[in-house]
């Protein structure tokens, strides 16, 4: 629907009316996609009818909500009370917000549930931006599956902030009831309410989140943010499949599993039932030559000295040979033909081993002595130590001298918007190993807190050329890196073609297979270093070698 607003600034151009009409205490709020003439951007303008005085205190919690800056809230960009004449020019009160490109919850919810991961990162996300607002003091208002919108970069975002009305407590319980529909879906034909399903720590946080109780309700946003923060993404075997989102990547955590023979207490081994005087032990072959274990007697211990032949074992360390057994056909030549034969392997086994131990110890020395004497004759022997940390074979390409790096940033595809120490980059090619960049610190996790596969910073060389690898030293060793390239500047790793790897030592030569003709260097970071409070990984120079 194409229309006009009267009394707006003539900056704004109105488009389409978007979503229906919001009846409030002091008036109606109209919604109106616009083209900011001036910027040539779209804005979302929100017109409270009647202006003047009724629309003060929308306004006034409109000119605070100016002052936040989180990717989770629609920035107000202008605001006006209005003179109230409808027909003159500025005479309308409105709120102009940034415009939210994607996809509504509630048109995703309705194909059903989300998997358990996005719903964490989706109410992270914006428990986060809502708890920026708290502490200056504003209750956002209006979450519903609605206005939060699902950006097509992997972040979320709260249209028409703030609401004409709201409250601290209300924020808490609409984040509770969003978190419940995230769990149930918004199927249409349904009964109601749906059956609160899913991992047991989200279900427990939505009812603390909408609870009235004293001691039970959720004392605020901020800490429904620190709960998602802390919980690990993915549980598997939790009935909730973890499914890429729109914009993130998951790694899947450890599961425990429960002990088989039942609970015990820390430190301590299941027990052993002893032998009862009515069991019957037989010497048994279960596979081959394999015995049955519990047809051997115990010889120490506190099950020892019982046989199944009724007969007393002898103390540990004395000769366990007692004879032959009773009518067994064995005479006295024979038992000493044995014996005999048995002292010979106990005076032999021990000769034959010390006659080795010689024969060793000669041929060793003898090779000593002819390497000296090589030595000694002008000949050195060649050793060949490998590079720490390269990824290449001995036929690596040959490397001539360093590339011009032109410029580089960070590389965050599946990061959620905020700066990972951008401004830093700089000295991860200024010469010196000295100065570094870093990642902001991961916790929970070295796979970036399973938030993400990872991220990096590429490099621009200004223009195509033959490279050999490239160097990496770091005052952090421990990391986890691959080396992608490309001709073309790519927003996601897909584009990067992956020609080395390794772990990162505090200097390592990562040396391509063949030479790769490629103007953007990535490095990719997979794997973080354990770093005091979480994980973080840190590089300090970075050089691009040039193919010889």
């Amino acid at each position: 629907m194409t229309s006009t607003v009267t009394g707006l600034p003539d900056r704004y151009r109105p488009l389409d009316q978007v979503g229906p009409d919001e009846q409030t205490e002091t008036g109606v709020i109209q919604t109106w996609r616009a083209k900011d003439r001036i910027l040539n951007r779209d804005v979302a303008v929100r017109v409270h009818t009647p202006a003047g005085p009724a629309a003060h205190a929308w306004i006034t919690r409109a000119l605070t909500a100016g002052g936040l800056a989180t990717p989770a809230l629609a920035m107000v960009y202008d605001a006006s009370e209005g003179s109230g004449d409808p027909q003159a020019p500025g005479g309308a009160a409105y709120v102009v917000n940034e415009w939210i490109d994607g996809v509504p919850l509630a048109e995703r919810l309705a194909e059903g549930p989300l998997p358990e991961r996005e719903i964490r990162t989706v109410l992270r996300r914006l428990a986060d931006g809502v708890a920026e607002a708290h502490r200056v003091g504003l209750a956002v208002g209006g979450l519903t599956p609605d206005n939060v919108v699902l950006r097509p970069n992997g972040l979320v975002g709260l249209r028409g902030v703030p609401a004409a009305s709201g409250s601290i407590d209300g924020d808490v319980a609409a984040l509770g009831a969003l978190l419940e529909v995230c769990l149930t879906g918004l199927r249409p034909g349904e009964a109601e309410p749906r059956p609160l399903r899913g991992p047991s720590d989200l279900v427990a946080l939505a009812r603390r989140a909408r609870s009235t109780e004293p001691g039970q309700a959720l004392s605020s946003v901020a800490a429904m943010a620190a709960i998602l923060a802390d919980r690990p993404r993915t549980r598997p075997g939790a009935g909730v499949r973890s499914e890429q989102p729109w914009g993130d990547r998951q790694r899947p955590a450890e599961e425990q599993r429960p002990d088989p023979v039942g609970p015990s207490a820390p430190g301590t081994v299941p027990p052993v039932r002893p032998p009862g005087a009515g069991d019957t032990v037989v010497a048994a072959a279960v596979h081959g030559d394999t015995v049955d274990a519990r047809s051997v007697p115990p010889v120490a211990g506190a099950y020892a000295g019982t046989r199944s032949d009724d007969r007393a074992l002898p103390p540990l360390g004395e000769d366990l040979y007692t004879g032959p057994p009773t009518g067994s056909g064995y005479d006295d030549e024979d038992d000493d033909e044995g014996r005999g034969r048995r002292r010979l392997l106990v005076v032999g086994l021990p000769l034959l081993a010390l006659l080795v131990v010689i024969g060793l110890a000669w041929w060793v020395g003898t090779s000593l002595l002819s390497v000296a004497g090589s030595v000694d004759e002008g000949s050195t022997p060649s050793i060949s130590v490998p590079t720490a940390g390269a990824s290449g074979s001995d036929d690596a390409a040959p490397a001539g001298p360093a590339a011009t790096v032109q410029g580089a940033e960070v590389f965050d595809p599946e990061g959620d918007g905020e700066p990972e120490n951008d401004g830093d980059v700089p000295l991860t090619y200024d010469g010196d190993p000295g100065t570094t960049w870093s990642t902001v610190t991961y916790r929970g996790s070295a796979a970036f807190g399973n938030l993400k596969s990872g991220m990096g910073i590429v490099y621009d060389l200004g223009s195509s050329q033959p490279l050999a690898g490239v160097t990496v030293t770091t005052p952090r060793p421990g990391a986890t890196v691959e080396i992608r390239t490309a001709d073309t500047r790519a927003d996601d790793l897909d584009g990067y073609e992956q020609v080395a790897s390794g772990t990162l030592q505090e200097s390592s030569d990562l040396r391509f297979d063949e030479p790769v003709q490629a103007r953007y260097v990535l490095l990719w970071i997979t794997g973080l270093v354990e770093s005091g409070d979480g994980f973080t990984g840190e590089i300090g120079e970075v050089t691009v070698q040039a193919a010889g």
